[in-house]
């Protein structure tokens, strides 16, 4: 039986911040689908299988959610009291935002370069860096929880909310690219 009561982490046996063991929780998730995947219950009642789907579905929504970085983040800081929509917030760094302006340019010209996929690859290489530097900061940030560092980490949020885009708008392009070759 499923706990809906506890957090995500502690679902998952895991303690509580933002680095966690990948291995750990693919392990954990496995071992959790076992007890309450619907396919266990075909043979039961009505009651009994709409319970697995709950805690399947549950189960299904914690992994997903402490498996990928931003998701991990904004759940960390709604256990830390504060509320985040993707939808409505944004980074007010210039600096930042002129970088992915430039980033942009350079993507929407990668096209019409000699070599497209090795300025794909350089590109996609300096966002790779941006993300990796921005969950070390996350990391960071939520080991101190204080009502400070969880605003840093609210901006580092909205700043990796930006490069995952871009970072797909690349991929799509190196798709496309691969394709029309």
């Amino acid at each position: 039986m499923v706990d809906f009561s506890k957090n995500y982490f502690e679902l998952f046996g895991m303690p509580v911040g933002y680095r966690v063991d990948k291995a750990a929780l693919a392990e954990r998730y496995r071992e959790l689908q076992k007890v309450v995947h619907p396919d266990r219950f075909a043979s039961a009642g009505e009651q009994e299988q709409r319970v697995s789907l709950q805690q399947t579905t549950h189960v299904n929504e914690a992994y997903g959610t402490l498996k990928d970085p931003v998701k991990r983040a904004i759940y960390l800081l709604k256990l830390n009291g504060v509320d985040m929509d993707l939808e409505k917030e944004t980074t007010h760094d210039t600096a930042f935002l002129m970088e992915q302006l430039e980033m942009r340019e350079q993507l929407a010209e990668a096209r019409h370069q000699p070599d497209p996929v090795a300025v794909l690859d350089e590109l996609m290489g300096r966002i790779d860096g941006m993300i990796k530097a921005l969950m070390a900061q996350l990391a960071m940030q939520f080991e101190t929880a204080t009502a400070e560092q969880l605003q840093a980490a609210r901006e580092s949020i909205r700043k990796m909310q930006f490069l995952n885009k871009f970072h797909a708008e690349a991929e799509a392009l190196e798709a496309d690219l691969e394709d029309n070759d």
